[in-house]
């Protein structure tokens, strides 16, 4: 095993397979490390909106294989019901994925680029010194390895943001079951329910392989079971849901979004890319500006490998417009629902 790098990157999700790919395919010598086993799975929608669709096109150079996609492999886009019950449609093709296998396709387009992977470690420890980063990992040997920069696309809990910066947690808690059933709406869509009595953030419907999904997001976590319970019996209620069997329930994190939507670019040697930076559209739309933002970070360090003083003003400059489509689709959300008023612009 290497020990020196030109970048390691922390997390083989999307934002970290693609600045892998980038920064790989222009000849660096790129880590990408990853705390769980891969595939890795991760707890989420799976609706690719087109925006991704066209992002991977760019990035990777393909198409979204079918053998990522579940069923319904086309997604038509989203329904969104606002706090008085009144819906919107968004008409968008896109696809429906196991994130497992789509975060996972990303991963090998890196790798064959160059880029190297080792899963199931993640840093315990991280030195950022002048001229390098001194990385700790969790294997038994607790190796060291070191770097001109690391790329932090690790998520919501950013472990290596919170040791660097001190930062406190501030996340919103998913939970989602899946069921076998029947329910009189088009899997096609996915669904968002905006009414208060849901969730603290947003409930949600769609279908994978068949199976009905439905998921609540909250920021106190000892209220999952009421709003769940309230959701599920709206849904009987409003679209004549039957349920037959429980199938499996989970639980994951994402970012709370502020009012300011404030980014944390990085520190030193050490960049931060999508969500753990601050990326995150509504709804845990996270797919789209974690790719931009990892490809904007790998684009800053390209430009500015020599001049680490640079990197971070590059980077912040490269994601403007990033950041502003964020804005501008939380703003949409305010409009809709009086749950998201702060986010007007």
């Amino acid at each position: 095993m290497k020990t020196d790098y030109d970048m390691i990157i922390a997390g083989a999700g999307p934002t970290g397979a693609t600045c892998a790919k980038i920064l790989a395919e222009k000849g660096y010598c790129v880590l990408v490390i990853e705390k769980c086993k891969l595939p890795r799975y991760k707890s989420c929608s799976g609706m690719i909106i087109a925006k991704t669709a066209g992002l991977v096109k760019e990035y990777f150079g393909v198409e979204i294989p079918d053998s990522v996609k579940c069923t319904p492999y086309d997604n038509y886009g989203m329904i969104f019901v606002n706090d008085e019950g009144n819906e919107y449609k968004f008409e968008q093709r896109g696809f429906n994925v196991w994130r497992s296998s789509f975060d996972y396709f990303l991963l090998s387009k890196a790798k064959e680029s160059g880029a190297e992977v080792i899963d199931g470690v993640s840093v315990i420890d991280c030195q950022n010194l002048d001229d390098y980063v001194e990385v700790t990992f969790s294997d038994k040997y607790k190796s060291v390895k070191r770097a001109k920069y690391l790329i932090d696309c690790e998520g919501a809990m950013g472990a290596i943001k919170r040791s660097l910066l001190n930062c406190k947690k501030d996340y919103v808690v998913t939970y989602q079951a899946f069921y076998e059933g029947k329910i009189n709406l088009d899997p096609h869509y996915f669904y968002a329910y905006l009414q208060p009595a849901f969730s603290q953030y947003d409930a949600w419907f769609n279908v994978k392989d068949g199976m009905l999904v439905f998921g609540v997001a909250v920021e106190d976590i000892s209220k999952i079971k009421e709003y769940n319970d309230n959701f599920i019996r709206y849904m009987r209620d409003s679209y004549g849901l039957s349920i037959y069997n429980k199938l499996k329930e989970e639980k994951w994190i994402m970012p709370r979004i502020r009012p300011d939507f404030h980014i944390d670019y990085g520190v030193g040697r050490v960049l931060f890319a999508g969500e753990v930076a601050g990326f995150l559209n509504p709804m845990g739309e996270g797919i789209s500006c974690g790719m931009e933002s990892g490809y904007c970070a790998a684009n800053a360090l390209v430009e500015n490998f020599q001049d680490a003083k640079m990197i971070l003003t590059a980077y912040k400059q490269n994601s403007i417009e990033v950041k502003s489509y964020m804005q501008r689709q939380w703003n949409l959300v305010s409009l809709m629902s009086g749950k998201f008023k702060e986010m007007t612009l």
